[in-house]
């Protein structure tokens, strides 16, 4: 079992927690701002981090306006204070508008109630506006402390103690409009609560044949409305950012006059409340509709979502970025000097970064006045290289050229799946096709994995065939894990007869395995010298060469959901443990990051061995909880952990340890992981990185097809996967290496670095590695807005 240790962290010396300390030192955390989902996971992660370290941590409520008037509004804050709150939307400690603090006098009544507490360290959940009325204070603090000095309201002592104010910020804004970070707290939550409704709205309309308006926020930020209608195939977007042409209500009109001809029953127009013309003129939902029945006649509603977006509880996504940023900002503010200028924590792919306050709020600026002097391609440019490329990969799917406008590539490519179904794949599908029809191909889908290629299952599937697959679970094409090595002769064979020109994979480990057996043999059948490319698509996470699978995220609001109804399940019975088993085979991505997002007690998995002593401990803390007022625990364990520790056998010992303290209740999720519609992240990732992978075959065959080249390097058989930071086609062949084939896993798996983290905010002790932050970043290298970054 020694090689399953997690692997050293990055970094020749890394950084150690043990190396920090808060002792003597107060943190005030405050929400400003309009509130957003998550914001409470990050109070609770600067909370118990920063009790953790040995600070003080104080509540500052109702934001500035709490920090201005003082007394009862600072309380400070016990690891009991926030538990509970990770699924609860919107802020337990409260957010205002605070006009007060616009003026100097404000701010020196909120300098003097911090230092009455001792706090000179402030941790800022908000938007632009909150992140720079914090930074302005942070500039006047000395000037602040001697005006009050002088005033006699404060000592001469306490100018010294106190004499430099430290500021972190965390974004948080369903908006997704602050330059700098791929997400902003609250977004996820709230594309979950637009999709629902988008979701609701299509079944209703497609009833009717209706067309549907629906108005989302955004007053200066299109990525809601992007996003949205990117995952759910919107006919139509109206954005701040990018207007649409002259003539566009033509234009409109008869796109959804076409889509009524071809008998299909639902037009979707998506429309950001801030949506502008060419001339800055405002585009309205009203508006909109008013154009459709007087142009066309056909029957349309509107609907506005307002709050409703803003509203419910936190998706796993936001709990978990909030949780991270709520821990980097603590250690942010523990490692801070008198010259440190104020940083906002952002997340960049899957690591968290720290960027200087102003520069992020410049940028962000620069992107509402570009709009105000009717530059819009600067605009769409500074929201960063994700939202460029999401608008873009939205007008290929959604407006299909006429045939004669396409230039015919004479190339056939299929796309099948391969494993078991994952949420999301549908999309993935969906983009492939309509890509590469756009790009002159032929797509050809094939049904039922590698058993129905061998067998002929194959036939050409066109731009509407895939027309509402977005929102869809599980696998229309159909997926089995059947390798294609027994069948390789058949697979060749009909590689010939349908002259495929290209493969797209979609699946998990075994579409791996299987894309590993094609390539061993390729020396045998010249049939398989063709660009083959795979994209991960599993709930497991599991897929060598990519951090994240399409179908994880679905899988993992699913664990936190179901966590959340059965820890309220026991909120009238008093002391109660839930062990929960998760899936994922060895793989413990499920089961620690849905303990980190559910707020469990421990999480069991296969990459780090546990024994008795192990258990044993989890029992007497979860003994020393019940004795406070937090009398619930949750345990997770992966379904391969452990061989003998099964899921029944821990439920025992946790049963008969616990007797007279506690009592247990277990719950197999099973194959409900696997199912339901996708998560917008899941369709969203799904739509932009299969079409990522069309995009590589196009160039491909462009340098073999016509030139009788046939693909015979490991480079044209490779995965395509989200690294860090980066999009990365890497040969199928080099991955072998970082295989353990035996237990489908990667050797090395990023998100165990996270580990200690969940441990820490359980409130054990554990060392948390914090060599990878630490440096102040250049904006302009994180400016990439929207997840995964480097899509």
């Amino acid at each position: 079992m020694a090689s399953n240790v997690p692997p050293t962290p990055r970094g020749s010396f890394p950084r150690y927690l043990e190396h920090l300390s808060g002792s003597g030192k107060a943190i005030g955390v405050l929400t400003s701002g309009g509130d957003a989902q998550g914001m409470n996971a990050a109070v609770r992660a600067v909370v118990r981090m920063g009790i953790y370290v040995g600070a003080k941590v104080y509540f500052i409520y109702e934001g500035y306006q709490g920090m201005v008037d003082g007394g009862s509004n600072i309380v400070e804050a016990k690891w009991e204070s926030v538990s509970s709150i990770l699924q609860v939307g919107g802020t337990i400690i409260g957010s205002a508008r605070c006009k007060a603090f616009h003026t100097r006098e404000g701010r020196l009544q909120a300098a003097g109630n911090l230092v009455q507490w001792g706090i000179t360290n402030l941790c800022v959940i908000g938007g632009d506006g909150s992140l720079t009325g914090a930074n302005i204070f942070r500039k006047e603090w000395s000037e602040l402390l001697e005006e009050l000095a002088k005033n006699g309201k404060i000592s001469e002592e306490a100018v010294t103690k106190y004499s430099y104010l430290n500021v972190v910020g965390m974004v948080g804004s369903i908006d997704n409009d602050f330059c700098g970070t791929d997400m902003t707290i609250g977004t996820d939550s709230a594309l979950h609560r637009i999709m629902e409704v988008i979701d609701a709205i299509m079944t209703t309309a497609q009833s009717h044949q209706r067309t549907f308006v629906l108005e989302v926020m955004g007053r200066h930020c299109g990525y809601l409305a992007l996003v949205s209608a990117l995952a759910c195939g919107a006919d139509w977007v109206f954005l701040p950012e990018s207007p649409p042409e002259e003539g566009w209500e033509e234009n409109m009109c008869v796109k959804l006059s076409e889509n009524r001809a071809r008998k299909k029953r639902l037009n979707i127009i998506i429309v950001a409340e801030g949506a502008i013309d060419t001339q800055n003129q405002p585009i309205s939902s009203e508006k909109i509709k008013d154009l459709v029945v007087k142009q066309l006649g056909f029957d349309t509603r509107v609907t506005i979502l307002g709050h409703v977006q803003r509203g419910g509880t936190p998706s796993a996504f936001d709990r978990i970025l909030a949780s991270r940023m709520g821990v980097e900002a603590v250690v942010a503010l523990l490692e801070a000097t008198p010259e440190t200028p104020a940083c906002v924590v952002s997340l960049s792919g899957n690591q968290a970064v720290r960027l200087p306050l102003v520069e992020c709020v410049q940028m962000t600026q620069d992107v509402q006045k570009a709009m105000d002097e009717r530059r819009f391609k600067d605009a769409v440019r500074l929201r960063g290289r994700s939202f460029e490329g999401n608008l873009n990969i939205y007008k290929r799917l959604a407006i299909k050229l006429p045939d004669d406008q396409i230039t015919k590539s004479n190339c056939n490519v299929a796309v099948i799946n391969v494993g078991a179904p994952a949420a999301g794949m549908n999309a993935a599908v969906r983009s492939a096709v309509r890509v590469g029809i756009a790009d002159g191909h032929k797509m050809l889908a094939i049904y039922d994995g590698f058993d129905g290629f061998a067998k002929g299952q194959i036939k050409e599937i066109g731009w509407s065939d895939v027309g509402g697959w977005t929102g869809q679970g599980g696998s229309i094409l159909g997926t089995k894990r059947a390798l294609p090595g027994k069948f390789l002769e058949e697979i060749a064979e009909q590689i010939r007869a349908h002259s495929i020109n290209a493969l797209l994979i979609i699946g998990g480990f075994e579409a791996y395995l299987g894309l590993l057996e094609l390539s061993a043999a390729r020396e045998k059948y010249e049939e398989l010298c063709i660009p083959m490319v795979m994209v991960p698509a599993t709930v497991s996470n599991n897929v060598p060469g990519s951090d994240f699978s399409i179908g994880s995220d679905t899988a993992l609001n699913t664990i936190t959901d179901t966590c959340d109804r059965i820890k309220q399940s026991a909120s009238g019975t008093k002391r109660r443990v839930f062990i929960i088993e998760t899936m994922g085979g060895y793989c413990g991505y499920l089961a620690n990051m849905g303990g980190l997002a559910a707020g469990a007690d421990a999480a069991y998995i296969f990459e780090e061995p546990f024994d008795i002593r192990d258990l044993q401990s989890n029992v007497e803390h979860l003994t020393e909880k019940m004795k406070t007022s937090i009398q619930r625990g949750l345990v997770l364990r992966n379904e391969s952990c452990s061989e003998n520790y099964t899921t029944d056998f821990i439920y025992q010992l946790y049963s008969e340890e616990g007797k007279g303290v506690f009592d247990c209740r277990k719950n197999v999720l099973g194959h409900m992981q696997q199912g339901g519609v996708p998560s917008p992240f899941d369709r969203n990732f799904g739509t932009k990185i299969s079409a990522r992978a069309m995009q590589w075959i196009t160039t491909k065959l462009k340098e073999s097809y016509g030139k009788g080249k046939k693909c015979v390097s490991d480079d044209c058989i490779c995965v395509l996967g989200i690294s860090k930071r980066n999009v990365l086609f890497q040969p199928v062949a080099d991955l072998k290496k970082e295989t353990d084939f035996e237990h489908r896993i990667p050797k090395e798996q990023w998100w165990l670095k996270l580990r200690p983290l969940m441990k820490i905010l359980a409130k054990y002790k554990a060392s948390f590695d914090v060599s990878d932050s630490g440096q102040l970043e250049a904006v302009q290298d994180q400016n990439t807005q929207g997840e995964p970054a480097a899509i």
